[in-house]
């Protein structure tokens, strides 16, 4: 098979410039602030994107290095396989997030509830579109009892 190569449409700006102290996933970063800056080239791909309230934003991983098959993810301390985890070292460190889409302003898109190191290279962006994108009734495998000790918690004690 031959090498799949991406070329990043932006840089996603957030507040964070390690991953010390960065929110674990989008539900610890409620109101955190960003800019995502696209590159000229794209100006035109941002056509009617500010009439959504949220997109989806697919990114590299760029300090992730190397990847384990097994992992102890955040919240647990057993081993679980790397694809039942949201891990940022993987074979293919490539992440995604929700995120609230506050205004498009030239090639600068305002968001909020962005979970992201500062400077990370994005790779494209999609619509979220409640009516397509939400699947009732999942199952949430080894995460269901770790979400719901998560939600018993106060907001504040949960990501600290």
């Amino acid at each position: 098979m031959k090498n799949i190569i991406y070329k990043p449409i932006g840089i996603i700006k957030t507040p964070f410039n390690n991953i010390k102290g960065m929110p674990i996933q989008p539900i610890g970063a409620k109101d955190i602030e960003g800019i995502i800056e696209i590159k000229p080239e794209y100006a035109k791909c941002l056509k009617d994107l500010s009439g959504f309230s949220h997109i989806s934003l697919i990114y590299h991983f760029h300090l992730s290095k190397g990847f384990q098959s097994e992992v102890i993810p955040f919240m647990d301390n057993e081993k679980r396989g790397l694809f039942s985890t949201r891990a940022p070292k993987r074979p293919n460190p490539i992440g995604i997030s929700i995120v609230r889409l506050i205004k498009v302003d030239g090639l600068a898109l305002h968001i909020k509830d962005i979970d992201v190191v500062t400077d990370t290279p994005l790779l494209d962006i999609k619509p979220f579109v409640a009516e397509i994108d939400m699947i009732k009734n999942t199952e949430n495998g080894w995460m269901g009892e770790k979400l719901k000790k998560m939600h018993e918690l106060k907001s504040d004690e949960r990501f600290k």
